[in-house]
């Protein structure tokens, strides 16, 4: 399998670098291939603007979309994000790995993703008419491939859990998990998380780092975690709300997007490792 991780901290000495080393080590033990985007490192460009578009009209207005749509078609985008474009490509797995700061990603990865993600490469795809709304939410350029993310928090667990007082951490990923990783197509397995980060002594990152290798070794068996695919029925189109019929009444939230949702004898993945 081709495995590619994209790593997100400026600290070469982090506990993020010490797992992702632990990571590309089992990785490469169990005999796979391991590509390794380090933003920082590569000294990569976080923030979209004119510049990625070289071949736009210097007159022209800027709207993204549209630009990025046609510097896809013309292959005329940046060198940078072409390589990872193709990195993507070969990936049978995409790994993204940070901390969690404020709540979501830092900006250097998002930025990856603001410029990877083409529009006609990871969105714009696909037919658009009365039966279909695009091919995403579990279909598109990356279905068939796997993804999951690596996070370390610096808050205690229950810090994270359905009561405490930073939100579920399964509500604070879902736009990464369900639209930067599922609606481009991937299926999502359920992340690795490593809490109270910044208190590991030697003997709880060994711990966390046994628990990483395990992962590293089921990766390809691992369940993903359970979404509703935007073309499989569950969906008014083009509505795109899903089916009354599907949900409990007066249900909202997160968890709708689960086929788990309204089976309560399935479990949905442990997110914790």
């Amino acid at each position: 399998m081709n495995v590619l991780i994209v790593h997100a901290h400026p600290e070469p000495r982090s506990l993020g670098a010490a797992l992702r080393d632990v990571a590309i080590a089992e990785l490469t033990a169990e005999g796979h291939a391991v590509e390794l985007s380090d933003l920082h490192a590569m000294g990569w460009k976080a923030v979209m603007d004119r510049a990625d578009f070289p071949a736009l009209d210097p007159g022209a207005r800027l709207r993204v979309p549209s630009a990025s749509g046609q510097a896809m078609a013309t292959a005329t985008l940046t060198e940078d994000v072409a390589a990872e474009q193709e990195k993507l490509r070969r990936a049978d797995l995409l790994i993204l790995q940070f901390p969690l700061w404020w709540f979501t990603m830092p900006a250097i990865l998002k930025g990856w993703v603001d410029r990877v993600y083409a529009h006609g490469f990871a969105y714009g795809v696909g037919e658009h008419s009365d039966r279909r709304w695009g091919d995403r939410y579990g279909e598109g350029t990356f279905a068939g491939k796997r993804a999951m993310l690596i996070v370390t928090a610096g808050g205690w667990e229950t810090h994270y859990s359905a009561r405490g007082i930073n939100g579920p951490i399964e509500d604070l990923l879902f736009p990464i998990h369900h639209g930067i990783l599922h609606y481009p197509g991937y299926d999502v397995l359920p992340p690795f998380l490593v809490y109270r980060a910044d208190r590991l002594d030697e003997a709880g990152f060994e711990e966390v780092a046994e628990g990483l290798r395990q992962r590293m070794r089921c990766l390809e068996s691992l369940r993903p975690i359970p979404f509703r695919r935007q073309n499989g029925g569950d969906y008014l189109i083009p509505e795109l709300t899903l089916r009354a019929d599907l949900a409990a009444p007066g249900a909202a939230g997160f968890a709708l997007h689960l086929t788990t949702a309204d089976r309560p004898d399935d479990s949905v993945p442990d997110p914790t490792r």
